[in-house]
């Protein structure tokens, strides 16, 4: 007798790509085009899931710029290479900044990571993913951000020489993206619900000029500004040396182009400056914070600073501190200097203790809170327009076109005034305001 047997066939499950994503902004656009292009290839990709599991492959996008953000990538990378040599965890990748930077050092201190890939190495980390980069899906993103905003990579890498930075070393020279590629992602974008597009490289005044032979950020703003569902274009990252104004005039012409302006001055002693290779002086980085005010009126401008240059006086600090208050800048970002390896100030001596650069900027920021107040406090009793971000317990949570995520302002509005749905636009008035938050009401 004749018999048969059937075997079941149980289908072998594709592993999961968690992608984890350190440091900057860049980083974010990066790791969502990588995610794009795993979905696109039909692959199962999560961004920093909790649920991981022993076939999945983990890939951590790292940050290399400075000391602190560079521990934070070594800590995460031993974190799951450790999960890994548990059985907890499938393969370990590595790729971004510090890989492009440390590649032979790590390959040799951290032995159990399955492969590390630089900043420019996508096709090849697609590769190890079994995957091919599609060109069909460029301008195609998995966002990690709410939908109704989004970073917006114009430009990589940087050709200014800044002394003090590395990021030429990881990201390479400046390279403009076509812009007829740009306003097919922002239309992508806007299809899916984006309605605030925050313009990100290493430097946005630079862009053009590789490829168009000029500065041609003005264009891009008003070709942006055309596409239909894009309500908001904000400008970060902006060089003061060589800044186009023309800018300021797309800014004043174009109601979705926010008024506000992050434009990293670094420091205002001519000394520091120089040595720092800003390719600008005290009087005229004045000038230009005095005539974009001029040209802008009521533009927000946000800067940042750096405490503890090699060489830095207390002098320069009191003219640094003199300048911040004088000057009332809406926001403030201030860290101490980190002494980067390969860096033409690597070459000078880190001088100034660890105390006294965490004491100066202690002292900039503490004057920076009272200043931020006061400026809030003149909001008080105006109405202004605010895109929602989120909800928690009793408030909505949102910004005005004057506030980028994560790093200014915020409008927490009492929920019992009206409803506002994540992504949406309300009009608020303002009744009370901190430091760095201001309250308000939904108002009709």
């Amino acid at each position: 007798m004749n018999t048969k047997t059937s075997t079941k066939i149980i289908p072998v499950k594709k592993p999961k790509i968690n992608v984890i994503t350190l440091g900057c902004s860049k980083n974010t656009y990066d790791s969502e085009v990588l995610m794009g292009q795993l979905r696109g290839n039909s692959l199962d990709v999560v961004h920093e899931s909790n649920k991981i599991g022993k076939d999945d492959i983990v890939v951590i996008n790292t940050c290399g710029f400075i000391d602190n953000a560079k521990q934070e990538s070594i800590d995460t990378i031993l974190q799951y290479s450790q999960l890994k040599d548990e059985g907890k965890v499938g393969k370990v990748i590595v790729t971004g900044c510090l890989s492009e930077r440390y590649k032979p050092e790590l390959e040799s201190e951290i032995t159990n990571v399955d492969a590390f890939f630089g900043t420019n190495d996508l096709n090849n980390l697609l590769h190890s993913l079994g995957a091919n980069y599609k060109h069909e899906l460029i301008g195609e993103r998995l966002l990690t951000t709410p939908s109704h905003y989004a970073y917006f990579k114009i430009a990589e890498g940087c050709n200014r020489p800044c002394s003090f930075c590395a990021i030429p070393l990881m990201r390479g020279k400046h390279v403009s993206r076509d812009m007829e590629e740009l306003v097919n992602e922002a239309k992508i974008l806007a299809a899916n619900g984006t309605k605030e597009l925050i313009l990100i490289a290493q430097d946005l005044t630079y862009y053009g000029l590789d490829i168009y032979g000029k500065r041609n950020l003005d264009e891009l703003l008003r070709r942006l500004s055309d596409v239909k569902g894009i309500e908001w274009i904000r400008l970060q990252y902006a060089y003061p040396s060589g800044f186009p104004m023309e800018i300021l005039d797309a800014m004043n012409e174009r109601e979705n182009i926010c008024k506000y302006l992050d434009m990293p001055l670094q420091h205002i002693t001519d000394n520091m400056l120089k040595s720092m290779r800003r390719g600008i002086t005290k009087q005229k980085t004045i000038d230009i914070v005095n005539e974009i005010r001029a040209k802008v009126p009521g533009i927000a401008m946000r800067t940042t600073l750096i405490c503890g240059y090699p060489g830095e006086t207390e002098q320069d600090f009191e003219e640094m501190l003199s300048w911040v208050e004088e000057t009332r800048f809406d926001r403030l970002g201030c860290f101490t200097y980190s002494h980067e390896e390969k860096t033409h100030a690597h070459n000078l001596v880190d001088d100034v203790p660890d105390e006294v650069k965490q004491e100066r900027v202690d002292a900039i920021m503490e004057l920076q809170q009272g200043i931020s107040f006061d400026i809030n406090q003149d909001k008080v009793g105006k109405t202004y327009k605010v895109l929602i971000d989120r909800k928690e317990g009793d408030f909505f949570i949102g910004r005005t076109e004057f506030d980028s995520p994560e790093v200014d302002n915020e409008v927490l509005i009492d929920a019992a005034t009206g409803y506002a749905a994540n992504g949406t636009f309300v009009n608020v008035k303002i009744d009370r305001a901190e430091d760095f938050d201001l309250y308000g009401q939904i108002v009709k």
